[in-house]
């Protein structure tokens, strides 16, 4: 195994221990843990790399940085904390959505975003 895909392999395995989506920047600390010397470039190589193999997907929130996350946790939404910016992934989906658009509207897709504080915020600690 070259030293390449070790921190390549730290990299993905970063992004599925994590309950949410992360920046760059915490997929490399997180990486480093795994596979020491792992730059920001390398990170941004292996999630370009991620991301053509649709490994991983893109999270982008308008007044946060971007963020990424395994493909394969299937449909969901997110919670971003007001206080912290984070984003959490949310469970589930709303229900109904065709009866919020105007008749003879067809809803093709959706993703909705939560905005809140989270709870370590909401009890300090964040």
């Amino acid at each position: 195994m070259s030293y390449s895909t070790r921190q390549r392999e730290a990299i993905l395995n970063t992004l599925r221990r994590a309950d949410r989506p992360l920046t760059p920047q915490e997929i490399r600390e997180g990486a480093n843990a795994d596979s020491a010397g792992i730059g920001l470039a390398t990170v941004y190589r292996a999630l370009k790399t991620f991301m053509a193999r649709k490994e991983v997907l893109l999270v982008e929130i308008p007044g946060n940085p971007p963020c990424y996350e395994p493909a394969d946790r299937g449909h969901h939404h997110h919670f971003v904390c007001d206080r912290c910016r984070h984003i959490f992934d949310l469970r589930g989906c709303v229900q109904d959505l065709d009866t919020l658009v105007p008749r003879d509207f067809s809803v093709q897709r959706h993703d909705i975003t939560l905005y809140g504080v989270c709870a370590a915020c909401g009890t300090g600690e964040g």
